[in-house]
Parts: structure tokens; sequence; C-alpha cells
């Protein structure tokens, strides 16, 4: 078995104007995927701009496996619809794990990432310090559709 270098949290805290899938609205839920491991978030009725608040974690073995975020449209009696995907890159949290954070006063910025073509950022994230653990708050974008943002965080948890 591959060694496990760390756990990823993953919090998902929201959607913001995701599309609608169907004539009463979207019922949309989150799934994360990094290779074989996959986690889902609860769904939430009717609405375009769901709070999900839910907490999901993996076990990060190979750090250049991509985390890929998909939110889909819950329907009974068909496949779920794809309301779009982002990847969450998680390099930056990873290299700042080197940075010694430890010795850092609480809530002291360490990096900032900026939007680019490497990464679905919506706007400019922090990566934080606190408690002696590695916080990122993001909102991504999602890809391959008009519209719809999602809002996480993601934690560095060493074991």
């Amino acid at each position: 078995m591959e060694d496990v270098v760390g756990l990823l949290r993953i919090r998902v805290r929201r959607g913001i104007n995701l599309v609608s899938r169907d004539s009463s609205g979207s019922d949309p839920f989150v799934v994360i995927t990094m290779g074989p491991q996959r986690l889902k978030t609860r769904g939430v009725e009717k609405n375009c701009n769901p709070e999900w608040n839910d907490e999901l974690t993996l076990a990060i073995k190979d750090p250049n496996e991509p985390v890929i975020l998909e939110v889909y449209d819950k329907d009974t009696f068909t496949s779920h619809d794809k309301m779009g995907d982002a990847e969450i890159d998680i390099k930056p949290l990873l290299d700042a794990q080197e940075t010694g954070f430890q010795q850092l006063s609480q809530g002291t910025e360490i990096k900032r990432v900026k939007p680019s073509g490497n990464n679905c950022l919506s706007q400019e994230s922090s990566i934080i310090s606190s408690n002696g653990k590695l916080f990122q708050d993001m909102i991504l974008k999602l890809r391959d559709v008009d519209a719809g943002e999602v809002e996480i965080q993601i934690e560095l948890i060493n074991i």
C-alpha cells in the first residue's frame, strides 16, 4: 500500500449562482474525487445557492493527483445532470507545509494564490496558519457551464 502523505479535509460550504438544470430549479450536490477516492455531500433541494457545510476528508497518497470537485443536479429517475466541475489546486497548500508554519502566530497569512489558467479560483485565495494547522479558503469557478461557483475551505492534516 502506498504511503499516505497527509489528509485533506475539504469543507464544502456553499454554491453560488449554480445553473438550473430542471424547470423547478436544481437539487445540487457535490462529488469530490481524488484517484479512487470518491466522496459526496448531501443534496439541497430546489436551490441554486445551496448551503452544504459538509466536511469531506481524503487521504493524500500522490500530491500530484488532481482533486476534482463536480456539482450535480440530483435526479430521481434519470442520471444526475452535471452542473460544472473545478479542480482544487492543493500544491500551494502542500508547499506552505514546508515553511515551518507551526512557529507562526495565530492567523498568519503564509501565501496568496492568484487566479490563473492553472487553477479554478475566481478570486485571490489566502493560505492561513491557525492553531498549527494550514487552511485555505477558496471560491472555485465551475468549468464548462455559464455560471456557478463553489466556496470551499481546504485544510491539510499531518498524520
